[in-house]
């Protein structure tokens, strides 16, 4: 028998932007866990904002397993949270009522800053570094500093060790500024992922004293690019049916559900959905062919192939739930009937 380190790992209660918890139990396995092997688990929703004082008890659901590298025998335990009797879902548990479907392909670009003492890793104590132009894709300890490369190489490692399907990572346009992509079959295995790569990278960051912002524009009304979560998505039926008649009723619906899709992409987005720095305004709907400026860039490929393949919705920002933004993606992508479903009504 083996003593493994189960770290249990939840969402809290706190608005608009929930914070990741966790917590670990020691137990003994003949090898490694299966989710069927891990019990519910209480924990005190009165210091999460999920619960009151006087009726404090909530319970962790296990619903996905990872092996943890940073920890000798070390299990990371993705969790739901429960009400006391273990089987109905807390108000605050998004990831029990959203849409899913495994046909559904998600692909999310999580950008973010590394925090310094208040200042982005790399900032001068007052004022800023140099415009924006050398750091994106940068290379050189001008333009990436000295730790910010070796924190995200080991998160990376992290992640592919738990099995997560992180797909890359490279430095963004302002200083201080990351970004790694996670990809998911399914809405809930890909947000799954998302919020355990942010837990790792988080708690990696606490050995070197540097914070994570995720915050959409953390340096305000300036000339610094803010943070985006871009979602990369597409269906069975858009990856192998499309059409161009089908994108264009697509793109009708999202344009018709426009402020369902804001209500979920995030805080503070009308502070970076300006319409500058690479982004469509927060009020209004577009799309264009390889245009980053539009609220939904086109791949070339996904014209060149007959209106087929996926496309990039541009405007979730980096403290986004993914859980709520890939349920609203498919939610809108739902109300458009396809070839498929008006032949089966006639």
């Amino acid at each position: 028998m083996t003593k493994y380190k189960l770290e249990y790992i939840w969402l809290d209660g706190y608005t608009p932007v929930p914070n990741l918890r966790g917590k670990t139990q020691i137990k003994e396995y003949d090898s490694f866990p299966t989710l069927e092997d891990l019990p519910l688990w209480g924990f005190d929703g009165s210091s999460t904002m999920q619960a009151e004082g006087h009726s404090s008890d909530c319970v962790l659901k296990p619903i996905r397993v990872f092996p943890d590298a940073a920890r000798v025998n070390g299990v990371l335990v993705l969790c739901e949270v429960m009400m006391p009797d273990g089987v109905t879902p807390h108000a605050t548990n998004k990831r029990a009522t959203i849409l899913d479907d495994e046909g559904a392909w998600f692909g999310f670009e999580q950008e973010y800053f590394f925090y310094k003492d208040g200042r982005p890793l790399g900032f001068p104590a007052a004022g800023f570094p140099p415009p924006q132009g050398g750091y994106y894709t940068g290379v050189g300890y001008s333009n990436v500093g000295p730790v910010a490369r070796q924190i995200v190489e080991e998160h990376l490692d992290l992640c592919l060790a738990a099995g997560i399907n992180h797909e890359g990572i490279n430095a963004e346009v302002a200083k201080g500024q990351w970004e790694f992509q996670i990809f998911g079959k399914g809405s809930k295995r890909a947000a799954d992922e998302m919020w355990m790569a942010r837990y790792l990278l988080q708690r990696l960051c606490e050995k070197y004293e540097i914070d994570i912002e995720y915050h959409c524009k953390p340096l305000g009304d300036t000339d610094w690019n803010g943070s985006g979560m871009h979602a990369n998505f597409s269906t069975e039926y858009l990856r192998t049916v499309g059409g161009k008649e089908y994108f264009e009723k697509l793109m009708a619906q999202f344009d018709k559900n426009l402020m369902d899709h804001i209500a979920v992409y995030g805080p503070d987005n009308d502070k970076r959905l300006t319409g500058k720095h690479e982004t469509a305004p927060w009020n209004k709907f577009s799309y264009g062919v390889a245009d980053r400026g539009a609220s939904i860039r086109v791949p070339h490929s996904f014209i060149k192939n007959d209106y087929k393949g996926y496309l990039e919705d541009r405007r979730p920002n980096s403290q986004g739930d993914p859980y709520q933004i890939a349920s609203q993606i498919l939610k809108t992508i739902s109300e458009v009937p396809t070839s498929a479903s008006v032949s089966a009504a006639a």
